[in-house]
Parts: C-alpha cells; structure tokens; sequence
C-alpha cells in the first residue's frame, strides 16, 4: 500500500481536543449503520477541513480504523496545509485520477504516520469535477470504503457554493454541517439543509466554529474559571423568601 507523512499536523488545545472527542464520541453512538460521513459547510474557510482531518486522527486513536477522503476536487489545499509528504513524491495519484479511470483504487488509498488512518487525497484539481463524482467508480469507491474501515470521512466542498457536496452526499449514511460562528445567515442554513434533505443523506448534526469556549465544563474541569465559590442552602433560601416578599 502506498504511504505518506502528515508533517504539519498541529496538536489541539486541551479545550479543542476535548471537543473533538465529545464529536467523536457522539458519532459512534449514531448507529452502526453510520460509516460513511460527509462533512460540509455552507461557505469557504469555515474549517470543514480542518474538522475532517482531526476527526481522523482522534477516530484512529480511539482504535478505528478510519479514511478521509477528500472530495474537494476544484481547490482542495489538504496536502499543501498539512504538509504531506509523498513516499513515491514522482507518483502520486489521488481521486481525480482514479475517477478519470487512470489509476486504480489500491493506487490512491494511503496509509498516514498516524496507526489505523488512511488518506485518499484530492488528486489533481479539475475545473467541472461533478461529472467524475457522478460515475459508477465513484459510487464503487464509496461502497468498497465502507466495508473496508469502520468509518469513512469525506470532506466536501461547500454546499452554499457548488453542488458537489449533495452528489457526494448521495453515497454517505450522514452529515456533518459545519457553520462558522457569526458567518453564516439564516436563510443560507435553511438553504444548505434543504439541499442535503433532498438527497436523503440525513444531518446528524451541526459543529459551530471558530469562537471561543468558555463555559460550564471549562469550570468544571479547571480549564479557564473566572467565578469561584459556595453553594450555601441556606442562603439559597432566605433569598427566595425575600423575593416572594418583594412580590407580594
């Protein structure tokens, strides 16, 4: 099997970390029939990327056996991001390749540097990529994938802009619908999740990102606190009784 290294792969924060495996954990208890699960968002540099690639490694750590591949076949920027490296660096065929039937799927399925994760990457990047997403290769790629691992990530260009993403959706058992916070309008949820109904690829849920986290389970665990104190009963009481007084 061909290989490659993912040499910029940066750690996550405490709090991030601990995100990603609630995510993770949340997934696997989705049904044993969820395998294959697209990842999507209604515009550009929301982190669905990002998302995909750290639902990988953490899914590969939890002990599954899990494939990203990335659909994103116009400007996919995986391999430039998280600088991967190549063991064949003059060889290196992707999706595009294998879905214009020039490479076969042994060729564009990679083992990584992280133990139980693999890659398929974007390939060369292709102007009208909706016919090749369409093909029976694709599906076949799909159907194969999922019972060859135990989850399959696929990470789709943005819904709100082309409309890969809800071909791509067609061949997967969920999504994941990642919003950026105070990026997105309403109206474009309701438009991205009407697309992804029609296909009958159900949304199993929605990942608000790139604001900060700063609530209950950061006090609890002692993450960031910026309230200390006491539950006092008694106090509790006293200051009800005043209330109703104040009412009555």
């Amino acid at each position: 099997m061909n290989a490659l290294v993912l040499h910029r792969f940066p750690p996550l924060s405490v709090l991030c970390g601990e995100a990603i495996n609630m995510l993770c954990t949340n997934l696997s208890f989705s049904g044993e029939h969820v395998k294959k699960i697209m990842v999507t968002s209604c515009h550009a540099s929301e982190g669905k990327s990002y998302l995909s690639m750290n639902i990988m490694r953490t899914m590969a750590k939890l002990g599954r056996r899990v494939v990203m591949v990335d659909c994103d076949l116009r400007r996919s920027s995986i391999i430039e991001h998280y600088g991967i490296q190549f063991q064949d660096n003059k060889n290196r065929p992707g999706l595009s390749h294998l879905l214009a039937g020039i490479a076969e799927e042994s060729d564009v399925i990679y083992e990584t540097d992280i133990p139980g994760a693999y890659l398929v990457p974007a390939g060369r990047n292709v102007s009208n990529s909706l016919p090749l997403l369409n093909s029976a290769r694709f599906q076949t790629l799909m159907q194969n994938l999922g019972e060859r691992f135990d989850y399959t990530i696929v990470d789709a260009p943005p819904i709100g802009i082309v409309i890969d993403a809800a071909q791509i959706a067609k061949y997967c058992d969920g999504t994941l619908l990642v919003v950026g916070y105070n990026t997105v309008r309403r109206q474009e949820l309701l438009d991205a999740k009407m697309q992804i109904d029609q296909t009958g690829c159900p949304i199993l849920g929605t990942v608000i990102n790139m604001t900060e986290y700063d609530g209950f389970l950061s006090r609890k665990y002692g993450y960031k606190s910026y309230y200390s104190g006491s539950y006092d009963q008694k106090r509790d009481d006293k200051n009800a009784k005043k209330r109703r007084k104040t009412r009555g």
